[in-house]
């Protein structure tokens, strides 16, 4: 299998942005075949996180309670202070009921609503969970769509500011995919991509979450 060069070390299998920190790789050179990048630190399913004490979650690469970076070893970077007596510039996310995502994803059985709802919401670092509230699973996410789309799954994907400032998405194995804009693949059980503005986030049925950056 062909892997791509990742300017922060990673062997990529896309070769327009690293599947495992979502760096723009932009063509360059595939790996000679054979020789294995530097491998990220190992911690296996189940293990501790390092830095808050919470168990990880599947091979997924952040922790879902403080957003380490499993894949760094870092702690994600909170935004940045405000200015003398300005509050702080903060992303925002807009997340709409969208037809069109609704009939290219096509899930039989479930009608696009009739009263299409939309609203905005800040995003707060490190992390945004995005999925639907459940007391019994235990499941409290930031971008709650348990009353607006019966597509999405308790815990279906995830929203991470990194240590490069950057914000990162990744699917949570969710039941039908997290998918960025007008690409016809979702992403996998635990891949990471950067994300900026403009960018969509789909999920569920009908969900498109476009995302803004500070004016």
């Amino acid at each position: 299998m062909t892997t791509y060069a990742c300017p922060k070390g990673h062997a990529s299998t896309t070769d327009d942005f690293c599947d495992t920190c979502g760096a723009k790789i932009g063509g360059t050179a595939a790996f000679t075949p054979g020789v294995a990048p530097a491998a990220p630190p190992a911690f296996p399913s189940g293990e501790p996180c390092p830095n808050c004490g919470t168990p990880r979650a599947g091979a997924g690469r952040f922790c879902e309670d403080c957003g380490f970076d499993h894949s760094t070893g870092k702690v994600p970077a909170l935004v940045q202070p405000p200015v003398t007596g300005q509050p702080a510039a903060q992303w925002t996310a807009t997340v709409f009921a969208d037809r069109e995502y609704f009939a290219a994803n096509a899930i039989e059985g479930v009608d696009f609503p009739e009263q299409p709802t939309e609203r905005t919401v800040t995003l707060p670092a490190p992390q945004v969970r995005i999925g639907r509230r459940s007391t019994s699973k235990g499941t409290d996410p930031e971008i709650d769509l348990a009353d607006a789309d019966p597509g999405v799954s308790h815990s279906h994907a995830l929203l991470t500011l990194s240590v490069d400032g950057v914000w990162l998405v990744s699917d949570l194995g969710s039941t039908n995919g997290t998918y960025l804009n007008d690409e016809p693949k979702p992403l996998t059980a635990g891949q990471t991509r950067s994300v900026g503005h403009g960018d969509r986030v789909h999920v569920g049925a009908w969900t498109t979450i476009l995302l803004q950056a500070p004016a």
